[in-house]
């Protein structure tokens, strides 16, 4: 049954979405809340799940707005503005937003080594290392899974979110 609710809820939710024309921001925190519950993070002892948001106010505020505080799991998710790249290393997931692709090997530099999930929304960043990558494609978001960027990161991605995703 879960195997389903997946492709049911984010088909869904792009048809709910261009039919009443939600904002491109709301549309992909729906898809981070769901990158959240699809993807699995080592055991590390911490209290908070955090998210980090560079470059895009609009997402920010409704990341925090509608996750701030919830739980994930044991942990409490917070959810902060980051100033700059190097605030990345202690975020469990970090948004970059467009108007900020050029921080993005700066993050990278950042987080190595560490259990950090990056999204990106440029039609280049997933194959520079973002491990999910927004990308319109006919006029659809569709989000790209880089497998490698992901190991690297230890982070565990179920065969329901890899099966509607570009994978490279």
């Amino acid at each position: 049954m879960k195997k389903l609710l997946l492709p049911v809820f984010i088909c869904g939710f792009i048809f709910t979405a261009s039919a009443q024309e939600r904002p491109l921001h709301e549309i992909h925190v729906a898809f981070i809340n769901n990158f959240m519950k699809y993807i699995q993070w080592p055991s590390d002892g911490q209290s908070e799940f955090v998210i980090g948001v560079l470059g895009n106010d609009d997402v920010y505020n409704t990341l925090k707005n509608w996750y701030d505080g919830k739980a994930k799991g044991a942990q409490k998710i917070s959810v902060k503005k980051l100033a700059s790249a190097a605030e990345a290393s202690s975020c469990s997931l970090v948004y970059l937003g467009r108007n900020k692709n050029r921080d993005f090997d700066d993050i990278k530099t950042a987080i190595t080594g560490k259990h950090v999930l990056t999204v990106t929304d440029s039609s280049n960043l997933g194959s520079k290392g973002s491990c999910v990558n927004f990308r319109e494609i006919d006029g659809k978001l569709k989000f790209e899974l880089n497998q490698s960027a992901l190991e690297a990161s230890s982070l565990k991605v179920s065969s329901q979110l890899t099966s509607i995703a570009i994978v490279i």
